[in-house]
């Protein structure tokens, strides 16, 4: 099998799985010779103190003993170490038909970069998946990546999936747990690279001790990561809508109350409104942040837009935006104060505007001044590109 350039690397990820291990090499094994495909099984063990590694080696797979724990660092190894132009990767508890692989061989043959398995389609056994995997968290996390992301993908999640070697390349993937699953589709996604998903069954595995997988630890920990990779969906939107929304209202505010047709408004809603401004303001703060964190670090594949816009604000510019705006609130503020002996004359509302008025002016450009540090702090490879 190792005689001609090999198509297909399986790798199997394997920390104790000496009851299933050598089964899902076998049935790897006998795919290939069937359907008279040059590849090979890799059993990426993490650390197994049982059989695992001898009975993986003595069914005719190569084991690659991947040091570093966690799921995403078997598979990344395993990746690494793989010969074949596409590879397909498995979980080593026989939950998965491993002597039916040529849909996922077929779409890779066609062209497709990505072929995810869709176990909702193919059909889940009976406790193959516990309830609240199935009916909550799986649901959900994936209706979520496809929004984020706009990702074909309906199982984020499935543990059966296929791409070509040049793809997982191009991946760069960063992650050592669960969260690999997502971080997959996520940067197929990103990266523009051909996607497309076919059935697959689920069946109980074969393990005689519990699984891996922690459900609302991982869950969180997915959950964390479609955050971390769409700022723009945890503080850009909110933030553009709260500073929107807050800064219309703190301006007419500012003047006096406003009639919204069944009501009046005052300085009370002048103050929550502010609140809403100064928020937004964070919000946005964080989300520039982010995304130059998620670049920099390689968990971000593609330089983000907005880093085209350093070529206009720069560091210089943000202190001065900032200090404008300081010294608004300082002149607010200190006008209020000029005014203390005749607050009985201009009105309690009136001095209020004036007092919260040039704080949130202060507070919001001392939030710019600082953000404007930060991101030159973090944007110095930016600014060298």
């Amino acid at each position: 099998m190792t005689s001609q350039p090999l198509e297909i690397s399986i790798v199997l990820p394997c920390l104790n799985e000496e009851r299933t291990v050598g089964a899902c090499v076998e049935k790897s094994i006998h795919f290939l010779k069937t359907q008279g495909i040059p590849g090979e099984v890799i059993v990426a063990d993490n650390g197994s103190t049982d059989r695992s590694v001898e009975l993986a080696q003595r069914s005719g797979a190569r084991v690659v003993n991947i040091e570093n724990k966690g799921y995403g660092s078997a598979l990344r190894g395993g990746f690494e170490a793989s010969r074949g132009k596409f590879i397909l990767m498995a979980d080593a508890d026989e939950s998965y038909d491993l002597t039916n692989l040529m849909p996922f061989i077929e779409k890779l043959r066609e062209g497709y970069d990505l072929v995810m398995g869709n176990r909702f389609k193919g059909g889940i056994k009976k406790g193959a998946m516990p309830w609240h995997h199935r009916y909550i968290g799986n649901p959900i996390l994936s209706f979520i990546g496809k929004l984020f992301f706009k990702s074909p993908a309906n199982d984020f999640h499935c543990g059966l999936r296929g791409f070509t070697k040049d793809a997982i390349l191009k991946m760069n993937l960063q992650t050592t747990g669960m969260e690999l699953a997502s971080e997959i589709v996520i940067k197929a996604s990103i990266l523009g690279m051909k996607v497309c998903e076919v059935p697959t069954t689920l069946s109980p595995d074969g393990r005689d001790r519990p699984p891996h997988l922690r459900s609302f630890q991982d869950g969180w920990r997915h959950l964390r990561f479609l955050f971390l990779y769409s700022p723009s969906w945890l503080f850009l939107y909110p933030g553009s809508l709260l500073v929107t929304l807050g800064g219309i209202m703190s301006v007419a505010l500012f003047f006096g109350p406003v009639n919204i047709g069944f009501r009046y408004i005052d300085f009370h809603t002048f103050i929550a409104a502010g609140a809403m401004v100064y928020l937004g303001l964070n919000s946005l703060s964080f989300a520039a942040i982010t995304r130059i964190f998620a670049f920099q670090t390689g968990l971000l594949p593609r330089t983000p837009r907005f880093f085209s816009l350093f070529k206009y604000i720069n560091l210089e510019r943000g202190i001065f935006a900032g200090a404008v705006i300081i010294l608004l609130g300082l002149i607010l503020i200190t006008r209020a104060l000029a005014l203390s002996s005749n607050f009985a004359q201009i009105g309690y509302n009136n001095s209020i505007r004036l007092v919260f008025g040039g704080v949130l002016a202060f507070t919001s450009g001392f939030q710019i001044l600082f953000t404007s540090f930060v991101l030159s702090i973090l944007g110095l490879k930016v600014y060298k590109q």
